[in-house]
């Protein structure tokens, strides 16, 4: 890992298929507020959850690789779990910069699930993908985990954040397996969901915990910033600003509203 130059502004590279990416940046941006921060959202790509394996990998590498042309980062956060799951090994193998990777919190939620009723929320391809079995039967092996892979969700919430409304009565329906399942847990695998947390909270007022990994991400990037020589006090005592939000295909200005609602702007 490269040194850091003495009073440079740390660089976070942030990649998701769409804008979900955004809710780990809103919380690298508390852990981290001295870091500027790039979201690259593959919207010409979106969504990654029924793409081949080979895509998914190809269009990650490939676009990181592009924004590292132009900016010196320090942390690649993938903000995705599709490409997370897939995409890691080949982009890893690809720069000498860390890379972060995100995964549903399954750990987190079983240390704080009271009645061992979890529910996990995420999109279908999370949910069939082996490696959610691997950190259930880790992690969670003695709870009960009620799945919901739904499969428009991050399309509803891409579109909400260009001012539609947000279907509610169909996402009740939706989230009625976790009702029925009694959770008192709810883990939002998906970058894209905690966007709509309070939506989420009113429909669902039964659960008590809510759990998502953008604080863990957050943790862990300032552990790398730290790593590389970065002071972990000014890095959090610090603001930086000028953050940037990056899209691989057209999209419309009805968007720039809730990016500026998060402190990014269109690039």
């Amino acid at each position: 890992m490269k040194s850091a130059a003495p009073g440079r502004v740390p660089e976070i590279l942030v990649f998701d298929s769409g804008i979900g990416g955004l809710s780990i940046a809103r919380c690298l941006h508390r852990q981290v507020p001295a870091a500027r921060l790039t979201h690259v959202a593959d919207n010409a790509g979106f969504p990654y959850g029924n793409q081949p394996e080979g895509t998914v990998t190809g269009r990650t590498v490939t676009l990181v690789m592009e924004q590292l042309l132009e900016r010196p980062f320090d942390v690649i956060v993938v903000a995705c779990n599709t490409a997370s799951t897939v995409a890691l090994p080949a982009l890893r193998a690809a720069t000498d910069i860390p890379v972060v990777g995100v995964v549903p919190a399954i750990k987190p939620a079983s240390a704080v699930s009271e009645n061992r009723r979890i529910g996990l929320l995420a999109t279908p391809a999370t949910v069939r993908r082996p490696y959610l079995e691997d950190l259930i039967h880790e992690f969670a092996a003695d709870c009960l985990v009620e799945r919901v892979g739904h499969p428009e969700l991050v399309t509803w919430i891409e579109d909400w954040a260009r001012g539609r409304p947000m279907p509610e009565p169909a996402l009740s329906v939706a989230l009625q397996p976790f009702r029925e399942a009694a959770v008192d847990t709810l883990v939002l695998g998906c970058t894209h969901y905690p966007l709509i947390t309070e939506t989420l909270q009113k429909l669902l007022p039964e659960v008590r915990f809510w759990v998502d990994s953008g604080e863990a991400i957050a943790r862990r990037t300032l552990y790398l910033l730290e790593q590389a020589g970065f002071d972990g006090d000014a890095l959090q005592r610090f603001q930086s600003s000028g953050h940037r939000c990056l899209f691989s295909g057209p999209v419309m200005e009805d968007i720039d509203r809730f990016l500026g609602a998060v402190g990014f702007s269109r690039v």
